[in-house]
């Protein structure tokens, strides 16, 4: 297994940024912060000054009374598992094409900070490019319907904790909602199906690395829902990243466990912080096997404009944004 970073110049500072996260660094115990959101429109005001405080000190924090039903969380866990049991001939039907951010690859994600594929499968849902990539009824019966109600309740949830964003940033009513509409030919936000792969052969060698390399994400705001068990999930908070000091993310039921990306981080101005976060090797004592996760990426509308109102960077869309970073993780 390789354990260099790649060298590549980037265009974006971001990915720049990123070639350096590939030490190892050492480990911290911090409290990861938790927001209630429940009875949301009576709170929203004190919802958001609790979610600007988390997400402009560190830019990770969970959620709970979120609204998503446990038993939709259940029943996509167990289709995603069902998805990823299918035989490779099957999955290679709907292979993730370039530039689509939809489909199923396999080991196909290099991250700048490492230069090595990340141990993992994954099933990426985009709707209007899903075209011919379901699995049919035969393969898989009501993968469909499980997955597109998922998508929906999470597209909810995410437009909350951007609403309160839009909030605290001046925008106008509704700013990131209608930035993310699922209605339009250009909606982007993507509902991600992950395996990691069961490390029950692997050496002592290879449990010195990542099943995820160290990177932060291409969105706005990023939604992870973690099966109890399966741990893994590390965070390096935004004003501590030179640092490498990692904390452990327990997957706890119940609990969406969110994070700021770096398009909303450059549509603030900096001022939300896009974290640093990787999933580690099992440790001693811990299960070898596979480990699944749910991810919503909460990403803007392709002809979206992305600048923050002080106007720090120049304006870039929101499909050229994603593409470049995209391309950076399969270099």
């Amino acid at each position: 297994m390789q354990t260099s970073a790649v060298h590549n110049e980037y265009t974006l500072a971001e990915l720049n940024k990123e070639k350096g996260f590939s030490g190892v660094g050492l480990e911290k115990m911090r409290i990861v912060p938790r927001i209630d959101m429940g009875d949301y429109e009576n709170r929203k005001a004190e919802i958001a000054d609790q979610l600007w405080e988390a997400s402009t000190s560190s830019g990770f924090f969970q959620l709970v009374n979120h609204g998503i039903p446990q038993q939709a969380i259940d029943e996509a866990f167990e289709m995603s598992a069902r998805f990823f049991a299918l035989p490779a001939e099957v999955k290679s039907k709907y292979p993730l094409r370039p530039g689509s951010n939809a489909g199923w690859e396999y080991k196909a994600q290099i991250r700048p900070s490492t230069g090595t594929a990340d141990q993992k499968e994954s099933y990426q849902i985009t709707l209007p490019r899903m075209g011919d990539l379901w699995p049919t009824g035969e393969e898989l019966s009501g993968f469909r319907a499980v997955m597109l109600a998922f998508e929906r309740y999470n597209w909810a949830l995410g437009m909350k904790v951007l609403e309160c964003f839009r909030m605290k940033l001046g925008f106008k009513t509704d700013f990131f909602t209608e930035a993310h509409d699922p209605q339009s030919p250009d909606y982007l936000s993507t509902l991600r199906l992950l395996h990691y792969l069961g490390m029950e052969n692997a050496t002592a060698e290879d449990l010195k690395y990542w099943r995820a390399g160290a990177h932060t994400d291409f969105d706005c705001l990023t939604l992870l829902h973690q099966r109890p068990g399966q741990g893994g999930l590390q965070l390096c908070p935004g004003k501590e990243s030179d640092k490498l000091e990692w904390t452990d993310v327990e997957p706890l039921p119940g609990v969406v466990t969110c994070n700021i990306g770096d398009m909303l981080m450059r549509w603030s101005d900096d001022k939300l912080l896009s974290t640093l976060h990787r999933v580690r090797m099992p440790k001693e004592g811990e299960s070898l096997g596979p480990r699944y996760s749910l991810a919503f990426f909460c990403q803007a509308n392709r002809n979206a404009v992305i600048q923050g109102p002080e106007k720090r960077y120049e304006p870039i869309t929101a499909y050229d944004y994603l593409q470049q970073r995209i391309a950076a993780n399969r270099l």
